[in-house]
């Protein structure tokens, strides 16, 4: 008969033979004591140690040497077919299996032998392995069946007690106390001590019985390495790693573990000190705590607020300028960066939509991961984006947040005195990207184009003198009309794609294309007129940005009545009459 775990090499033997646990830390296991108390299999020990042992695999063979083959935490059947015959080969054999490292022998009786041999139960007593007499009527396949049903009742168990302290831990940080419920329910769910310390060690928060004088003297000094430790591997500019820390006791067992830090001080840091040895299920709840806690102890959720948001927002209803308040709302980027401001609109499935204003405040975390950003106004179906980005911290990729449902319109990168520009720009993107179907749009700026060939004193002539006509222009108003011939220009004189844009009937489109015609006294079919007038756009007033791009002519400033009457209110979306649509 085959083994069931061939492998090329014996495994070492374990640190201690008599407490032999399954090669996959975590993996699912039964104990011997389950196995014996389940009568319809009639096992019973009839030698080696009393205490209980975890079996993490059922095991059948009938090799002289199984040894090379064996894993470890085995519970290893046999029918004695090659079983040596002398005393002194039964004895290598069980030390040799002892050492592999398996956590009991089974022995089933008949056919081969009518019972258990004395030198197999001598052997086992000697060497310290648990050996359990099969009965002829039990298979060994029921033993391995019985086995594995209560590795799965034992592992649906965890997954139970896992998802019911994820709930616990996620109410308590709802509630106002947020840090002090997370840690009452982190200490009543691991039966342990739990504590919060600040980057200086101090104590801030504890919950739980505390332990004794010896174990808070020992996890302290356990957090001062840890967070030495962690000081070693931060970079300058970045949050410091979480860095986790063990040790174990005969009394006690202590593990800490820092949590992600803003600040130069260090981490702050959630100390355990438990009676017993962390299982899967602890591991797995100080995981989701510690997500929990990571999230309430960064200055933008500590205490509630945003303080650096809530100064941005205080400056600038006093009238100071945005230029002069983006700073704070970067606390890693330099006074210089840029920023990139982006539209979308809902356009995919998505059954937790609201017109509430503010929108569901899970999407509204999920979309500030996504954009890496907390800057958002989510209004229904409507989103705004403020997103910092640094040559070192760039757009991040848009494809999770088209995955939500949104298509999106992304400005170019502007300095903060340009962010009404740049508003305008991922406007026209939104518009774009929903008119032709795509996730999302992109202003691009190139570095060396025609209009920087030519005067920007004389482009900026061109274009006053061009749109002049547009100041007489009746309703719908010289903004609608030159907003409608941006529109259609981009999309290539396309009227279905305009109206898409525009959410404009096709006819009114018509319509308004016509009228900017007659004005304009222009063929529009003729493609040297719409790029001239595509030219001319690009010069008017509030279209480019007061800082150029690389290699880029900075635009004059235009003046005059007319100039400012054709893109006055250019963002006010008056419509038609009963046309619009």
């Amino acid at each position: 008969m085959p083994p069931t775990s061939p492998s090329p090499s014996p495994t070492p033997p374990p640190t201690n033979p008599t407490s032999a646990v399954p090669s996959a830390p975590g993996a699912p296991t039964v104990s011997l004591s389950t196995l014996l108390a389940d009568a319809d299999l009639g096992l019973r020990q009839v030698a080696g140690p009393g205490e209980d042992r975890l079996v993490g695999t059922i095991g059948t063979t009938e090799l002289e040497d199984p040894a090379p083959y064996l894993l470890g935490g085995e519970l290893l059947l046999i029918a004695g077919v090659r079983l040596p015959e002398t005393a002194d080969g039964i004895d290598a054999y069980v030390r040799r299996v002892v050492q592999a490292g398996i956590a009991a022998l089974g022995f089933g009786v008949a056919p081969v032998h009518d019972e258990v041999p004395p030198a197999l139960v001598a052997a086992c007593d000697r060497h310290g392995l648990p050996l359990l007499r099969i009965p002829p009527g039990t298979p060994f396949v029921a033993v391995n069946h019985a086995a594995h049903a209560a590795m799965a009742e034992a592992r649906h168990q965890e997954l139970r007690q896992i998802s019911e302290a994820q709930a616990a831990l996620a109410t308590a940080a709802a509630r106002p106390d947020a840090l002090k419920s997370v840690l009452h329910q982190l200490a009543a769910r691991l039966g342990a001590w739990a504590v919060l310390l600040d980057p200086l060690g101090n104590e801030l928060l504890a919950a739980g019985n505390r332990p004794e004088a010896s174990a808070a003297v020992q996890l302290r000094a356990l957090v001062a390495r840890t967070t030495a430790h962690a000081r070693t591997r931060s970079t300058a500019g970045r949050p410091q790693p979480p860095t986790a820390a063990a040790e174990h006791h005969a009394e006690f067992h202590l593990t800490v573990h820092t949590l992600p830090a803003e600040n130069a001080d260090g981490p702050f840091v959630l100390g355990v000190s438990a009676t017993s040895a962390p299982t899967a299920v602890h591991r797995s709840v100080i995981g989701s705590a510690l997500v929990l806690l990571s999230l309430l102890t960064t200055p933008r959720h500590a205490l509630g607020t945003d303080s650096r948001g809530a100064s941005a927002l205080v400056r600038l209803m006093l009238g100071q300028s945005p230029l002069d308040v983006a700073p704070l709302l970067s606390s890693t980027a330099p006074t210089a960066d840029s920023w990139v401001v982006v539209h979308g609109r809902l356009t995919g499935p998505a059954p937790w939509a609201t017109s509430r204003p503010g929108g569901d405040p899970v999407q509204l975390a999920a979309l500030g991961t996504a954009l890496t950003t907390p800057y958002l106004d989510l209004d229904g179906i409507s989103l705004r984006a403020l997103v910092p980005v640094t040559t070192q911290a760039p757009l991040p990729d848009l494809a999770p947040v088209a995955r939500l449902g949104w298509t999106l319109g992304v400005s170019s990168p502007v300095a903060a005195a340009d962010l009404a520009i740049a508003d305008r720009q991922a406007g026209r993107m939104l518009r774009h990207a929903v008119a032709t179907g795509t996730s999302s749009a992109q202003h691009r700026t190139q570095d060396l184009t025609m209009h920087s060939l030519v005067s920007p004193g004389d482009a900026a002539a061109l274009a006053q003198a061009r749109f002049a006509p547009f100041t007489e222009a009746p309703a719908p108003g010289p903004a609608v009309l030159l907003e409608t011939l941006r529109t259609w220009l981009a999309h290539h004189g396309s009227w279905d794609r305009t109206a898409a844009a525009l959410e404009l009937h096709r006819n009114t489109v018509r319509r308004r294309i016509a009228k900017a015609a007659e004005l304009l006294d222009a063929d529009l079919q003729d493609l040297d007129v719409r790029m001239e007038l595509w030219f001319a756009l690009r010069w008017l007033p509030g279209e480019r940005s007061a800082k150029p791009a690389t290699g880029e002519i900075q635009q004059e400033p235009l003046s005059g009545r007319k100039a400012v009457a054709v893109t006055a209110n250019a963002q006010a979306g008056c419509g038609d009459g009963p046309d619009r649509r």
